[in-house]
């Protein structure tokens, strides 16, 4: 026997026997959902973004954190190559400036009309921009994270009605005195 028939055929047989198995599982067992680990959703945020999100089964905010995440990616990108741009025009010209003009035909017809300080703050705006958009993006990666853990976290929390919290006004007739009165209480469900 080919040893390929053989793994197909040895697959196939382990296929067979673990469905006969499973549906003596589905009389004898009792099947429970499985347990939500918020910290769980945190890795998983951290390591990719929108798994955490997808973890608390939230799919609408994957779209939202990819938006968040691509506007400073494009932003840093944009700005990457008008300081590369920039800072090539700024060399050739102080080349130029020394004697040396074989680069001044390679700087990009939109800078070439630029002075050398211009041209000084234009690479140092491009710079300090592309450098921003990388911290947004950090920003944008850790708001991804504190999200999916609150959600998280928040995920098994009851909100049911058995909490009720009260504002009243007061008034104290042997001190002569008016204020506000807050009750919090507690209903019991098992007393019905």
């Amino acid at each position: 026997m080919k040893p390929a028939l053989f793994i197909f055929f040895f697959i196939t047989m382990q296929s067979i026997a673990f469905s006969q198995d499973s549906t003596q599982l589905k009389k004898d067992a009792v099947f429970s959902m499985p347990r939500h680990i918020p910290s769980r959703a945190t890795k998983r945020s951290a390591l990719i973004p929108g798994w955490g999100q997808a973890y608390n089964r939230q799919y609408w905010k994957i779209p939202l954190v990819y938006g968040a995440l691509a506007i400073p990616a494009a932003t840093f990108q944009y700005n990457s190559d008008l300081y590369k741009k920039a800072k090539f025009a700024y060399e050739a010209k102080f080349k130029a400036a020394n004697g040396d003009e074989s680069d001044l035909a390679k700087i990009d017809p939109t800078l070439k009309n630029l002075s050398l300080g211009s041209l000084q703050s234009y690479r140092n705006v491009f710079r300090k921009d592309r450098d921003y958009s990388i911290m947004w993006f950090i920003l944008a990666w850790g708001i991804n994270v504190v999200d999916a853990t609150v959600s998280g976290q928040l995920k098994e929390f009851d909100i049911t009605n058995n909490l009720a919290f009260k504002i009243q006004p007061t008034y104290q007739p042997q001190f002569h005195q008016t204020g506000l009165s807050f009750q919090l209480h507690f209903k019991n469900n098992s007393a019905k």
